[in-house]
């Protein structure tokens, strides 16, 4: 699988660049894709992980076919964005304020579309400022950073005191301490 996204990333950057700079890019696999004939196969098995994955994070199909993000709603960006997560099937991902914008059926859909994806094999960075996206994202540890430091750790519980009591608590307790 790993060629098959090589080659359509090579293609793709031949695509829009026509640029001297990229004359020597390494796409020395391109000749073994043509070669064997199998350029049609292994774009067809691509389509195939693209229609499953967009399947499993609700992607309308209509969507694939319009430029990306073009004319999207914030909903549909953020859709798009973890379908692209989807496709790119990481060990590691970071998610900066996913909730942001969002009405609650689009991050409800964001949400599911998240935790369909979650794994023992994966992690999962997600940054929020409200509780509301742990409702749906049930997190194993919760995390407060302050001043580039984590002053506060612990599990959903922690989520929903800082819901409850606001940050103020937390700021007067890491003062006392420092």
């Amino acid at each position: 699988m790993v060629k098959v996204v090589e080659y359509l990333v090579c293609r793709f950057i031949y695509g829009l660049v026509q640029d001297s700079f990229f004359e020597e890019f390494p796409c020395h696999f391109l000749d073994e894709f043509y070669s064997e004939g199998a350029v049609r196969s292994y774009a067809f098995d691509f389509l195939q992980l693209v229609k499953e994955k967009a399947r499993l994070v609700d992607i309308d199909e209509k969507l694939l076919n319009r430029p990306v993000n073009a004319g999207f709603s914030g909903g549909e960006k953020k859709r798009n964005e973890i379908f692209q997560m989807a496709i790119l099937d990481p060990d590691l991902a970071i998610l900066d304020e996913t909730d942001s914008g969002l009405d609650i059926d689009a991050l409800r859909i964001v949400a599911s579309g998240v935790a369909k994806l979650r794994s023992p094999q994966k992690s999962f960075l997600v940054i929020t400022h409200y509780q509301r996206l742990l409702n749906y994202i049930i997190p194993d540890f919760v995390h407060v950073l302050s001043q580039g430091r984590i002053v506060r750790s612990g599990d959903k519980n922690l989520a929903l005191e800082l819901e409850e009591k606001g940050y103020d608590w937390l700021k007067q307790e890491t003062e006392q301490t420092v």
